[in-house]
C-alpha cells in the first residue's frame, strides 16, 4: 500500500514552470524553467494554440511542476498538452503539478488536455485554478486512463487527489475535488467505478452554456460511452465513462469539437 508520507532519498526529481501571456493573439510573456516548456504552433483553425509538455516524459514521486496561461480581454486561445501525460509508479512523496489559467473581459480559452494515465502504484496530487471574467468562456476538459489497457494492466495501488476550482468574477462556480486510492479501485457497482477503466469531465462555463445542452445531449452517447449532461447558471458539465479508453477519446473528440465549434488542437491523434 502506498505511503504519502514517505520520501524517497537520492533520486533526482523533476521540476519545471512554464507560464504564458497572450493578448491580441500574440505573445505577450513566455517563462520556461525545468522540465516544463510550452509552444505556439502555427495557427491551426482560427485562434492560436498553446501546447505544453512535460520533457521528462512523465510523473513520479516528488516532482513538481506549474504551469500558467493568461489570457488579456478579448483573447482567444486552445490550451492542451503535447501528448498524454503519465503517473508512473511512486518510490516515495508524492507528484504535484499546480496549473493557473486567467481569462479577462470577454476572453475566450478552450483547455483541452490530453489524457493523463495512471500507472499502478502512482501517487499524484494536481491543483487547477480558474480566474475568469464574468462575460468570459471557459470549455474545459479533464481525462483519466486508468492503467496502459494494451499491456492489460490493472491498477492495484493508487494515490490520487485531483482538485478543479473556477470563480468567475470572483465567485466559486465549480468546483471539483476526484479522490480515489485502492480502496476506491476495488469498490463494485454504482458506488465505485462499475467496470470503467477512462473517465472524462467536460464543463462549459460562458454566458450561452445552457444553450448548448441540447445539441450536446443528441450526439451522446456513442457505443462503448456511457455519458450524461447537464447544464444551469451558466455552466454546463458532461460526464463520461468507458471500459475503452479510445472508444471514449473518440466521443470525447465529438463533444469537443461540438462546444468549441472549432477543429480538435492538431496535437490530437484520434
Amino acid at each position: 500500500m502506498f505511503d504519502a508520507t514517505s520520501t524517497a532519498t537520492g533520486l533526482q526529481r523533476t521540476r519545471g514552470r512554464a507560464r504564458v501571456a497572450m493578448a491580441d493573439g500574440r505573445l505577450t510573456h513566455l517563462h520556461q524553467e525545468g522540465a516544463a516548456k510550452a509552444m505556439l504552433p502555427r495557427m491551426h483553425g482560427r485562434r492560436p494554440e498553446v501546447v505544453f509538455l512535460n520533457t521528462s516524459g512523465g510523473i513520479t514521486g516528488g516532482d513538481r511542476l506549474d504551469y500558467a496561461l493568461d489570457l488579456a480581454p478579448g483573447s482567444r486561445a486552445v490550451g492542451t498538452t503535447q501528448t498524454a501525460e503519465r503517473a508512473y509508479r511512486a518510490a516515495g512523496g508524492v507528484g504535484r503539478v499546480r496549473t493557473r489559467l486567467t481569462l479577462g473581459a470577454r476572453a475566450e480559452l478552450h483547455w483541452l488536455p490530453q489524457e493523463l494515465i495512471l500507472f499502478d502504484g502512482a501517487a499524484l496530487e494536481r491543483d487547477l485554478q480558474v480566474e475568469m471574467a464574468a462575460d468570459a468562456t471557459l470549455v474545459m476538459l479533464e481525462t483519466l486512463v486508468l492503467g496502459r489497457m494494451a499491456m492489460g494492466e490493472t491498477l492495484a495501488d493508487l494515490h490520487l487527489r485531483d482538485r478543479r476550482a473556477v470563480r468567475r468574477d470572483g465567485r466559486l462556480v465549480l468546483l471539483e475535488s476526484v479522490r480515489m486510492d485502492a480502496a476506491d479501485l476495488m469498490r463494485p457497482g454504482a458506488a465505485g467505478l462499475n467496470g470503467a477503466r477512462a473517465l472524462a469531465s467536460l464543463s462549459v462555463i460562458a454566458p450561452d452554456a445552457v444553450d448548448r445542452l441540447a445539441g450536446l445531449r443528441r450526439i451522446l452517447p456513442v457505443d462503448g460511452v456511457r455519458a450524461a449532461a447537464s447544464a444551469w447558471g451558466g455552466r454546463l458539465t458532461a460526464r463520461l465513462v468507458s471500459a475503452d479508453a479510445f472508444a471514449l477519446r473518440r466521443c470525447v473528440a465529438r463533444a469537443v469539437t461540438f462546444l468549441t465549434r472549432q477543429p480538435l488542437p492538431r496535437v490530437w491523434q484520434i
